[in-house]
């Protein structure tokens, strides 16, 4: 924006720089000049504005979708008696983290720390501010967006950390618990980490790099999903005499949907944390963002083929998600040859991650752990070893990751162990056998009648 004011400046100065023009101009007409030059330079400006808030606002409708994939995915996975209940979390979820959001979360992901802060918590308040008082001036975000869309937009990110867990430990939990769970994690523990490094925080001051939430957002997610899992337990009849037990989902197809929902989700997810419409930076962050994800798409395939000797499906939609969540750090820093080298890594690691956790006899309905956490994990490290920015170093990355781990599982842990402790986490065994959706919500996801 500036460096287009002074353009304009320096080209009708320089127009009027001949000696002959020079000598009858008046103080009041280079007076004059210059106010058209500052209007025409604001128009610029409002004009950026609106271009960039446009794309920001595209790109939350898009990471809003995603909720719909999460649910089609897990739906799709899930067995067909527990259809409803999942598809009741994932509805109530956005819902929760919206409004946690607004009361607390935003203003203590970006509290504001000041420049003496040591950068472990900050919180400017509950609430956002009134509509007569928010900025949605071209001061405000470099004149990258306004207020409003701020919080919308990282609104849609704290209840994706939530949908994560949901997926793991899907079937055998009661909604209760998983409700006041996500109220807890999404409106402090979520925005609290978030805050470390995208809102200024010790993270950011270490010199961490994470570009749209690789740990932020998916591995957070993930090590809630893990300590839910560990304190749950698997599912009844999941292992049987050390032998894993496939309990088929209900739909491939409906599983299929949400990953290609989440997957144009993505564009706004990682396309929309450039925070403009900056045409460059923003292509190049869509190219690297679908060429990891069809490299991870690929490797899911491959590792799955030689792991089991079939053409495993689940695992090349995982593969997808996997090289989703793998360059999400990365993806404004790391050159297209590196983004297929980091997809392909993590559709590798997907397999091998899902196949460990079902040694450790680990219960993870979707998958979620190992996309979210094994590849977010891996994405975050990945911008240590490929990034272009030399500023930016794989220890600084092994700290991130640590750090924020190290938050995510225990804060998780204890939520779920303190409400097993009071009510309970588990359903009834009955429950469990016979469905959650007849026993909780008296409906069937699916009912077929013969006349």
């Amino acid at each position: 924006m500036y460096d287009t004011m002074n353009m304009i400046t320096n080209t009708i100065l320089g127009m009027t720089s001949g000696a002959s023009i020079t000598s009858v101009l008046s103080t009041a007409s280079v007076n004059e000049t210059m106010s058209v030059v500052q209007d025409y330079g604001a128009d610029i400006a409002n004009s950026l504005l609106v271009t960039n808030n446009v794309w920001m606002m595209v790109a939350t409708f898009l990471v809003f979708i995603m909720h719909l994939g999460f649910a089609g995915v897990e739906a799709g996975f899930g067995q067909a008696k527990n259809t409803v209940n999942i598809l009741f979390k994932n509805t109530l979820t956005p819902i929760i983290g919206i409004l946690t959001y607004y009361i607390l979360g935003f203003n203590l992901m970006y509290p504001g720390f000041a420049e003496d802060s040591s950068g472990w918590f900050g919180f400017a308040g509950f609430f956002l501010e009134s509509g007569s008082t928010a900025d949605v001036s071209v001061g405000y975000a470099d004149g990258g967006y306004t207020y409003w869309t701020d919080f919308l937009f990282q609104a849609m990110f704290a209840a994706t950390a939530a949908t994560i867990v949901s997926g793991a430990v899907a079937e055998r939990i009661k909604l209760s618990s998983y409700l006041i769970f996500t109220v807890i994690f999404v409106g402090i523990v979520y925005p609290l980490i978030g805050s470390w490094k995208w809102g200024g925080g010790a993270l950011d001051m270490m010199g961490f790099y994470d570009f749209a939430g690789s740990t932020l957002v998916h591995s957070v997610g993930g090590w809630g999903a893990l300590a839910g899992v560990i304190i749950l337990g698997p599912r009844l009849g999941k292992y049987v005499d050390g032998k894993v037990v496939d309990k088929p989902g209900s739909s491939v197809p409906l599983a299929v949907i949400g990953v290609f929902l989440l997957w144009l989700g993505w564009f706004g997810f990682n396309g929309g944390s450039v925070l403009s419409a900056d045409p460059g930076l923003t292509s190049f962050v869509l190219v690297t963002t679908c060429l990891a994800a069809s490299a991870g798409g690929l490797g899911g395939f491959i590792a799955a083929y030689f792991m089991f000797k079939r053409l495993d499906l689940g695992m090349v939609l995982n593969g997808i998600l996997a090289g989703l969540v793998g360059i999400t750090a990365g993806a404004d820093v790391i050159e297209p040859p590196m983004a297929i080298v980091v997809g392909l890594i993590a559709g590798f690691l997907v397999v091998i991650s899902a196949v460990t956790l079902d040694k450790l006899k680990l219960d993870d309905v979707v998958g979620a752990i190992s996309v979210h956490l094994t590849c977010g994990v891996w994405g975050t490290l990945a911008v240590g070893i490929f990034s272009t920015n030399p500023d930016h170093s794989f220890g600084a990355q092994l700290i991130g990751v640590a750090v924020a781990g190290a938050m995510a599982f225990v804060s998780a842990f204890i939520i779920f162990y303190v409400l097993k402790m009071i009510s309970g986490i588990r359903v009834s065994e009955q429950h469990e056998k016979e469905g959650l959706d007849s026993h909780e919500h008296g409906i069937r996801g699916y009912t077929i009648i013969y006349e």
